[in-house]
């Protein structure tokens, strides 16, 4: 057993939580069965560690660091990552260039620790020409990155780890369960009372109150994932100008106008995560983006 595998009971659940992915994960069982939920907590952590060590991109021993470190060779990917490769190929294209794997570079220049250290727009140009999916070569299974270019799959990367173990939760266990990966989840239910689960939604309050996170709204969930997206611990402050983390890879700067958090429901935490992600990226559009989809959605401004 992990050291890092903790349970916690309660008189009719099970939790179970792991430090990865920058986060704190975590599933809760709807059952008292102690040792089959940390049996279960054991697979959803071995999981997680291996999606992380496939996909991470500070790692030097993946096929992300080979990627990144090809310098214009033709590079051979699994199918687990041409999975991934072919939907954010298939993001970008709906996002109109919005949604791209290959903006990472920009965190060399915009660092959001909550400071007023805005980067000039010398320094933004000098990074543009190093971004743009449509740069790439990608056909399947056969990648050519161009020199000096990165990928980063972190966008979609922890989302698609709570669907991963999810399903494996699901392959094993009949009863409800939720799995969250520092706030982006995905539910099975209803619980064994006949409730639903619930799930809060964070208020965002303003630099002044510390950034102090309260309880704002209560959502009841039974089926599906959710997923929410925001800048209300990133950020740059300069002359009462916020800057928000989201960044425009076609511009380099941060995304103008957008809500400062918005949380979707869809079937899949995937699917959530896409809603929100790509919402934030239409700034003040978001919300007229959100209803053409049709989709369950929560908008704080």
């Amino acid at each position: 057993m992990d050291y890092c595998l903790q349970l916690t009971q309660t008189s009719d659940l099970c939790r179970v939580r792991f430090p990865a992915m920058a986060s704190t994960c975590e599933v809760i069982f709807d059952t008292t069965d102690a040792t089959l939920a940390l049996a279960l907590g054991q697979l959803v952590q071995e999981e997680t560690q291996r999606i992380e060590r496939h996909l991470s991109r500070y790692r030097d021993d993946n096929i992300i660091f080979q990627i990144n470190n090809a310098n214009g060779v033709a590079v051979i990917v699994d199918d687990e990552t041409a999975d991934l490769l072919d939907f954010a190929a298939t993001l970008w294209q709906l996002s109109n260039g919005l949604f791209d794997i290959t903006s990472g570079k920009l965190r060399a220049i915009w660092r959001f620790d909550c400071s007023d250290n805005v980067p000039e727009q010398a320094a933004v140009d000098a990074i543009l020409p190093l971004i743009g999916w449509q740069k790439v070569q990608w056909q399947r299974p056969t990648l050519i990155l161009p020199a000096g270019m990165e990928i980063d799959l972190g966008g979609i990367g922890k989302e698609y780890a709570v669907d991963k173990t999810y399903d494996l939760v699901k392959s094993q266990f009949k009863e409800a369960f939720l799995v969250n990966f520092g706030g982006d989840l995905r539910v099975q239910g209803p619980r064994k009372n006949g409730h639903p689960w619930q799930v809060g939604i964070e208020t965002v309050t303003d630099e002044n109150n510390n950034n102090m996170q309260q309880q704002e709204t209560i959502i009841d969930i039974s089926h599906g994932g959710l997923a929410t997206s925001g800048d209300s611990r990133r950020y740059l402050l300069k002359n009462n100008q916020r800057y928000s983390h989201i960044l425009n890879p076609l511009t380099g700067w941060p995304v103008v106008s957008a809500p400062r958090s918005i949380t979707t429901i869809a079937p899949t935490c995937v699917e959530a995560g896409l809603c929100s992600s790509l919402a934030m990226l239409m700034g003040i559009n978001a919300e007229a983006f959100l209803e053409e989809q049709n989709v369950t959605y929560w908008s704080i401004r």
